[in-house]
């Protein structure tokens, strides 16, 4: 697990949900660099990056984390910081910022309490292709 401040943004993610590792996959296909790393919310590593930043293990049941530059964006400000970092037209998903916070996170609350009902659970952990494999801490846990 990476020590004190993260070199590398992390997205802390439910490697149960079905819509949380497409998000994953979709990443991967899209960014315009190698730049991020990934770690299960269930994780040893994603619940003590969780913690590390104020989150508990149970904050990671309503929101994934990206966790950069010393500190951790939840919610609606962890998407967008993934958007930012995809190739376009998806980075364009950034101008969602000029809506204000409140709406953003409400909108992604209700999407992520409904996430399992329209998505499902996974029944088994994402399979991460061996070119990637080297981004995902923790992968075993």
């Amino acid at each position: 697990m990476p020590t004190q401040p993260e070199t590398r943004p992390i997205v802390v993610f439910d490697t149960d949900c079905v819509l949380c590792s497409g998000m994953v996959r979709f990443v991967l296909a899209h960014e315009r660099g190698p730049e991020l790393q990934f770690a299960g919310a269930g994780s040893a590593t994603g619940v003590a990056l969780a913690e590390r930043h104020g989150f508990t293990r149970a904050d990671l049941n309503d929101t994934f984390l990206v966790i950069e530059a010393g500190r951790a964006l939840s919610r609606s400000d962890a998407g967008i910081a993934i958007a930012r970092r995809l190739r376009r037209p998806w980075c364009w998903l950034v101008v969602l910022r000029v809506i204000p916070r409140p709406v953003r996170d409400a909108v992604y609350g209700f999407v992520a309490r409904h996430r399992y009902q329209w998505f499902g659970r996974s029944p088994s952990c994402l399979v991460v292709e061996p070119r990637h494999r080297s981004r995902f801490l923790d992968l075993d846990s």
